[in-house]
C-alpha cells in the first residue's frame, strides 16, 4: 500500500512510525514533512493546507489511503477533496472538523445537547464583549472563535487581562480572522485530562487518557505553548470516571454530530476538566493532539491503519483496539524563546537511542544537515513499566539531543506522580 500523510510535525511523525509497522505499507509519503520525518518518509514539498496540489499528488501516484493529521486542511475540506477523487481518508470532513474550527459552534452543540461544559457567552461585538466583562467573574476564559495554532486561549486573572484579551483579538486581530468572534466562559478548576478517541460516527474507542503540560516554564509558569510534554494515562483518569466520561460526553458527542448531519470519522480529541461537579468539555479538537499523539501511539498494541481504515468504513465495532499496560513520557525539546520569538537555524544532532526515541516536529534537511526549524524542535518518548521508569528514561534519551538554544521543561510529569502518591 502507498500512503500520504498530510502534515509535518511530531505528531505526524509518531502516526509514520506506527503505520510503518504494518507490513501491506510500502510506501509513505508526508506533505510537507520535515528533516526528521525524512528518515522514515518520502517528503514531499507540499504544504498541509495546499488542499489543490495534495489532491493532484496523490491521484498522480495513486494513493491507497491518506491520513490528514492538522487542523487546518481538515477544517479546509482536504478530507472531502480527496474522497472526491476515490482516495479513502483517515479524517472528519470539514462539516464535521468545525466541532474545532468554530469555539462557538462546539459550545453551542454542548448547550443544545445537554454535554456538560463551562458556561459561556459568545461575541462578535467588541464593545458588548467589554461592557460583559464589567460585571463577568473572574479569573475567566477568553478564547479566540477559530483556529489560532493552540494559542487563542487566554486564562485572565483580572477585568484589565480580559479587557485586554479581547481587544487583542477583536480590534487587534491578534489571531486574524479567527479572533473576529470571541468566546468567554466560565473559569473551571481540577486536573485536565486529554482523551483521544478513535470513532467511525457511530462507535467511540477511547485511546489510552495523557496529560499535557502546556506552560513554558516549570511549575506551570510562563506562556501557553503547544505544549512541553507529556504522560500517559493521566492518572487523575480513573475507571469510573471513563465510564461517566463514555455516557455523558463522548457518545453524546458523536451522536449530536450524527443528529446535525455532521458525522465525525477520524479522531476525536476530548480535553476534559475533572471538575468538582463532574467531567466537563474544555475543548474538542478534530483530530489526533500533538503532543499527546506522542505518548499515545507508542503504547497501542493494535495495528493503526488497521483502525484507522475501520474508521473510514465503518466498521470499528467489530476492529481491537489495545493498549499496553505500561506508561509513556514525552519531553518536548524547543527553541529558547517559544512561544513568542526564537532563533532557528541551529545543527540538531542525536545519538543513535535517542533519535529511535524522537519524533522530529521543527527541523530541516539541508546539504545532509538536520538544523533546527521550529519552536518545539523534537519529542522524545520512553515507555516503561512504571510512570517513573519512564520519566527518567525519556529524560536520559532526551540528553541525547541536541542543538545550540534548547530548552526543556525539568518537570514533566511529576504534577502526575504527586497524583498517584
Amino acid at each position: 500500500m502507498k500512503l500520504l500523510v498530510v502534515g509535518g510535525g511530531g505528531r505526524e511523525h509518531a502516526i509514520i512510525r506506527s503505520l510503518k509497522k504494518n507490513p501491506d505499507v510500502e510506501t509513505i509519503y508526508a506533505a510537507p514533512g520535515n528533516g526528521g520525518i525524512a528518515q522514515d518518509a518520502i517528503c514531499v514539498p507540499i504544504g498541509a493546507t495546499e488542499i489543490e496540489k495534495i489532491v493532484a499528488f496523490a491521484t498522480e501516484n495513486k494513493i491507497d489511503y491518506a491520513v490528514v493529521a492538522p487542523d487546518d486542511p481538515l477544517v479546509l475540506g482536504c478530507v472531502d477533496a480527496l474522497e472526491e477523487k476515490g482516495i479513502p481518508c483517515f479524517g472528519p470532513r470539514a462539516n464535521a472538523a468545525i466541532i474545532e474550527g468554530s469555539k462557538a459552534f462546539s459550545k453551542n452543540l454542548m448547550k443544545k445537547y445537554g454535554i456538560p461544559t463551562a458556561t459561556y457567552e459568545i461575541f462578535t461585538d467588541l464593545p458588548k464583549a467589554l461592557e460583559y466583562l464589567e460585571t463577568a467573574p473572574m479569573p475567566t476564559v477568553v478564547k479566540a472563535d477559530g483556529l489560532a495554532l493552540g494559542k487563542g486561549v487566554i486564562i485572565a486573572q483580572t477585568r484589565e487581562e480580559a479587557k485586554q484579551a479581547v481587544t487583542d483579538m477583536m480590534a487587534n486581530a491578534k489571531f486574524g480572522k479567527s479572533g473576529s468572534t470571541v468566546v468567554i466562559e466560565e473559569f473551571l478548576t481540577g486536573p485536565e485530562v486529554s482523551v483521544l478517541a478513535f470513532t467511525d460516527g457511530k462507535v467511540v474507542r477511547p485511546m489510552v487518557s495523557s496529560m499535557d503540560h502546556k506552560r513554558a516554564g516549570d511549575n506551570d509558569t510562563g506562556l501557553n505553548t503547544g505544549g512541553m510534554g507529556t504522560i500517559a494515562p493521566n492518572p487523575y483518569y480513573t475507571e469510573d470516571i471513563a465510564k461517566q466520561c463514555m455516557k455523558e460526553i463522548f457518545l453524546p458527542t458523536i451522536r449530536a454530530m450524527k443528529k446535525e448531519k455532521r458525522t465525525f470519522k477520524g479522531c476525536l480529541y476530548f480535553g476534559l476538566m475533572l471538575t468538582p461537579n463532574g467531567p466537563k468539555v474544555i475543548e474538542y479538537n478534530c483530530r489526533f493532539g500533538d503532543p499527546e499523539t506522542q505518548v499515545v501511539l507508542p503504547l497501542l498494541k493494535s495495528d493503526l491503519l488497521t483502525i484507522m481504515m475501520a474508521c473510514t468504513n465503518g466498521t470499528l465495532a467489530k476492529t481491537p483496539v489495545r493498549f499496553a499496560k505500561k506508561h509513556a513520557c514525552c519531553v518536548i525539546k524547543a527553541s529558547k524563546g517559544y512561544p513568542e520569538s526564537y532563533k532557528k537555524g541551529y545543527k540538531l544532532s542525536m545519538s543513535d537511542r535517542a533519535a529511535r526515541a524522537t519524533f522530529v516536529a521543527g527541523a530541516k534537511l539541508e546539504n545532509g544537515k538536520l538544523l533546527t526549524a521550529g519552536g518545539r524542535v523534537t519529542g522524545t518518548t520512553a515507555v516503561r513499566g512504571t510512570l517513573e521508569d519512564a520519566i527518567t528514561a525519556a529524560y536520559r534519551l532526551s540528553a541525547g539531543v541536541k542543538f545550540a538554544n534548547a530548552y526543556s521543561r525539568s518537570d514533566i510529569g511529576q504534577k502526575a506522580l504527586a497524583a498517584k502518591k
